[in-house]
């Protein structure tokens, strides 16, 4: 069903009733749960996406596309070597790259996501540099004016990101102007750029412009991304990866 609202930007009960061949009394109750756990918005006869100034519950985004979000952090681990430096930033899909980044040694990862911070300090082969900044409660995420002057006193290898949307032609989306300040300075001070992003965010909308595709070195996704973002990664340069399921 959210693939579909996704895909569509709203699909009515009846189309969704049919598409799943189920009463339109079972779609209304899917629909609640899913607008409960602000993942859809609940319109008139049917669901669209939630608003574009304001990102799903990060408890929701923990439960969402997990095996996805861990094939494509297993994948980002994997091109990662030992004895690099690295800025992780915020959001659930990096967290999964830092979790299966703690067999690596020699890492030197600067970030400004104490969830991340948190994964990898029990690793001995792994320094964690946290960023100054507010701390959000809503995702232990640090922000700022400080969190920008930390991070520019840095030139690392990798930068791995996520993001909130992806538009058809190559807008990079996110909901904090004061997280993407955050992130504009990172993509700058990266020597490569790893972007996560599940099928979800590709024509996702969101409030605040980050940059663009075509400074993005390589981007993991667990499904075949719309042929224009296919088309921009080629004429760049930039390497797509698709995980398997």
């Amino acid at each position: 069903m959210l693939s579909l609202v996704q895909e569509q930007g709203f699909v009515s009960v009846e189309e969704l009733a049919q598409h799943f061949s189920v009463t339109s009394q079972t779609i209304r109750r899917d629909i609640n749960a899913l607008c409960s756990a602000g993942l859809l918005r609940r319109y008139h006869g049917g669901a669209g996406l939630p608003s574009s100034v304001e990102n799903v519950a990060y408890q929701a985004r923990q439960i969402l596309y997990p095996e996805a979000k861990e094939r494509i952090g297993a994948a980002i681990a994997a091109r990662i070597p030992n004895q690099a430096s690295l800025y992780i930033t915020l959001g659930t899909t990096t967290e999964a790259v830092a979790a299966a980044l703690r067999d690596h040694r020699g890492l030197r990862v600067i970030t400004n996501n104490l969830n991340v911070a948190s994964i990898l300090a029990d690793n001995p082969g792994c320094e964690v540099i946290v960023a100054g900044g507010v701390v959000r409660h809503r995702d232990r995420g640090i922000t700022g004016e400080a969190t920008i002057d930390f991070m520019n006193q840095f030139k690392v290898d990798y930068a791995v990101m996520g993001i909130s949307g992806i538009e058809s032609d190559g807008t990079l989306l996110d909901f904090d102007y004061r997280e993407v300040r955050v992130l504009q300075v990172i993509m700058g001070n990266a020597r490569s750029i790893l972007l996560g992003a599940d099928h979800s965010k590709f024509g996702r909308n969101a409030l605040v412009r980050v940059g663009d595709l075509s400074r993005v070195t390589e981007l993991y996704t667990d499904a075949e991304p719309p042929a224009p973002i296919r088309r921009i990664l080629a004429e760049n340069g930039g390497r797509l990866v698709v995980t398997d399921p």
